[in-house]
């Protein structure tokens, strides 16, 4: 079911990014179109370098073309605040990567065009009304779930003695709740208990990672969230995780890069090329109503060897073979 909707989205959407790059027109000149971007954090590096460089892929010119304001680091609770403050700005775009920052921009604007940048199922939690008829002034890139049983399959693969999983989350994020649920029934079925421990401050990680190994965890699992995945965050699980000799698998490259044993999730940078479709679409005057909301159709799964040597475990060439990096 879930690759019948993938197809059907994609094919509803295909005159979305039909053109290449090079054969689009430029944009119109003279105007200077502002975008307000919300996140709970610190906007991760990766996030902006991938949308900025999407933009000028499309022949925005920051500066001349585009920009952008900025309202993140305040947390859940001042979303509502920083999202008024850019409605105020009357910027001509709002866009945002986080279900509760989509949320409190909905709450805040019923006109301006927002853009969701890989938001884990926006129609359960109301953002949407469908994929493919959206509504409203919302639309953009579904998440398409967080893909959280998929990890626990390759860590029960990589760990065929696997018996307790820990997840580490942010649970303040109404998205993972459904994460949470998903990964359950997911940890039932391959015979593994399932524990969450949440994670909403990046200053207490030390506290949140004691209690986690309260559990006594076979393994570690990161859904996609940012909190976990911030820098300060996932380079402290890592490390956790490799001191414990505990396997961890997370949902973007950069927990593999920081020392993590896995990562498996969307492409940051395909994500991001998708979402600037809309907004390039959106600058030229399309409405949210008519574009109907995508899945994402790339996926990484990256290994690091360094980090399975140091853990003493030997990775099955099955799984191997399915990496898309390996790092040596």
């Amino acid at each position: 079911m879930r690759f019948a909707r993938l197809a059907a989205s994609l094919s509803l959407a295909v005159g979305l990014l039909a053109a290449p790059f090079a054969a689009l027109a430029q944009p119109q000149s003279g105007k200077v179109h502002r975008v307000g971007w919300l996140h709970p954090l610190p906007i991760p590096p990766e996030w902006a370098d991938a949308f900025r460089q999407g933009l000028r892929e499309y022949g925005y010119v920051e500066g001349k073309d585009f920009l952008i304001e900025h309202r993140s680091g305040g947390g859940i609770e001042r979303l509502p605040e920083m999202a008024a403050q850019l409605v105020q700005l009357k910027v001509d775009l709002l866009m945002a990567g986080n279900s509760a920052a989509v949320q409190a921009l909905k709450n805040a604007t019923s006109t301006i065009p927002i853009v969701m940048v890989g938001t884990n199922n926006p129609v359960a939690l109301g953002l949407v009304a469908s994929l493919a008829r959206p509504g409203g002034n919302i639309t953009g890139l579904s998440g398409l779930g967080d893909l959280g049983p998929k990890r626990l399959e390759l860590l029960k693969e990589v760990v065929p003695g696997l018996t307790r999983v820990t997840m580490l989350s942010n649970l303040g994020n109404p998205s993972i709740v459904r994460v949470v649920q998903e990964s359950q029934a997911a940890a039932k079925t391959l015979g593994v208990e399932f524990h969450t421990v949440d994670v909403r401050d990046a200053g207490r990680i030390d506290q949140a990672l004691a209690v986690a190994l309260q559990t006594r965890p076979d393994g570690l699992v990161l859904p996609a969230e940012t909190m976990v995945h911030s820098p300060q965050v996932r380079a402290r699980i890592a490390e956790f995780a490799i001191r414990h000799r505990l396997p961890s698998i997370g949902a973007w490259r950069e927990f593999a890069e920081a020392g993590g044993l896995m990562a498996y999730g969307i492409t940051i940078q395909d994500v991001f090329r998708r979402a600037v479709g809309y907004v390039d679409k959106i600058f030229r005057g399309a409405k949210p109503a008519d574009l109907p909301v995508q899945e994402p159709s790339k996926f990484e799964f990256i290994l690091n060897l360094r980090t399975a040597k140091a853990l003493g475990l030997t990775i099955p060439p099955s799984v191997l073979a399915r990496a898309d990096e390996v790092i040596q």
